[in-house]
This record gives C-alpha cells, sequence and structure tokens, in this order.
C-alpha cells in the first residue's frame, strides 16, 4: 500500500469500488435479499429515516471506529470505499428496475452478484487497503488468533441477524450470495490475474 499511489491504480481503484456497489444496488432492487451488511445498512436506514446509501457510509465509519482499539490503519483504498460504493448505492438505486416477478427478480440478483464479484477482483488489484469490514475482520483474527473463516462467519451471522431484527430484507438472494460470492470473486480474481492486471496496477 501506498499513500501516493499512481493515477492508474486510483482509477482502477474507484471503477472497481462502483462496480462493487452498483452490484449491491441491484440487489437492494431485486427486493429478494441483500447481502449481510446491505441486510444491516438496511434495517438501520428503515430506522433512522434515512437511504440505504446513507446507512452504508453510517455502517462504514461506526466500523472504522471500530479499527481503534484493534491498531488498524486504514489505506487511502479504505477510505476511498466507504465512499464510492455507498455513493453507487445512493445513486443507482432509485434508477433501477424492481422486478414483480420471482424470477426476474433471481435473474437480477444472480447479475448483482456477477458485479460485486467483477468489483471486488478490480478494486483488490489495486491493494490501496482493504475496505473497513475487511479490515476489522482481519484485525479481529489477528488479536484472537481464531481463523479467520470462523471470525468472518461469526460477524456475518451477527450482522444479518441484527439487521433482519431492524428490518433489513433476509430471503433467497440472501442465500444466494452466501453461497455464490466466494466462487465468483475467486473466478474474478484469476481473470484478472490472467490479464496481467496486478502486476501493472501496484502502487
Amino acid at each position: 500500500m501506498t499513500t501516493r499511489p499512481r493515477p492508474q491504480s486510483l482509477v482502477i481503484l474507484i471503477f472497481g469500488l462502483w462496480v462493487f456497489g452498483t452490484g449491491d444496488a441491484i440487489l437492494i432492487a431485486a427486493g429478494i435479499g441483500n447481502t449481510p451488511w446491505t441486510v444491516l445498512a438496511e434495517g438501520i436506514a428503515i430506522n433512522i429515516g434515512r437511504s440505504v446509501g446513507q446507512a452504508t457510509f453510517l455502517v462504514s465509519i461506526i466500523v472504522l471506529f471500530l479499527w481503534i482499539p484493534l491498531k488498524e490503519k486504514p489505506g487511502i483504498g479504505t477510505i476511498l470505499n466507504v465512499i464510492f460504493i455507498a455513493a453507487a448505492i445512493e445513486v443507482m438505486v432509485p434508477r433501477l428496475p424492481t422486478p414483480d416477478n420471482l424470477g426476474v427478480a433471481l435473474l437480477q440478483v444472480l447479475a448483482g452478484i456477477l458485479l460485486i464479484g467483477i468489483g471486488s477482483s478490480i478494486y483488490l488489484t489495486a491493494n490501496l487497503g482493504p475496505g473497513p469490514r475487511d479490515g476489522w475482520m482481519t484485525g479481529l483474527q489477528r488479536m484472537s488468533g481464531v481463523p479467520i473463516s470462523r471470525v468472518r462467519g461469526i460477524i456475518e451471522v451477527c450482522v444479518l441477524a441484527l439487521g433482519w431484527l431492524l428490518g433489513g430484507t433476509f430471503w433467497v438472494g440472501t442465500i444466494l450470495f452466501a453461497i455464490l460470492i466466494g466462487p465468483v470473486v475467486g473466478i474474478c480474481l484469476n481473470i484478472a490475474g490472467r490479464l496481467g492486471q496486478p502486476g501493472e496496477v501496484h502502487g
């Protein structure tokens, strides 16, 4: 990571974050289940009278404060993650269709998962700092010594449960996301690696 990344790295990072946020927005608009963190953001949005994009930004800021006791240090990518994913959700959700048909909604969810996977692979190659949630997860793993998969699972379940209790949408889209996002990100990262992108964008 660097505090003075090349412009090319920043462009790739911002593009990847926007694609990621757009994928998240597509899931929200589909209306049949969000990612765990967006279930939480939606639940908070419902209770404070704000949009999901604004609540996503708020959640990211809160998670960043949770970095402090873990002594994690954000990179420029961390800050841009907070801004651009929330901005993409805020801009795109009102412009996306809400399907009346479950089949169409499922296709929309799959498209959203694909975009989240593509966006993840793009911004990860920029190597300019983890997202707030990922940094918190790795910080907890480092402090606790608990395997990263278990830490991630506990966080995701707790976030999902809290969001659902607050009124966030947990349904088939959430389940599809949980099943598919790992393989999709893996495939996208593999493709990015074959294209030689990681070697080009590390700043």
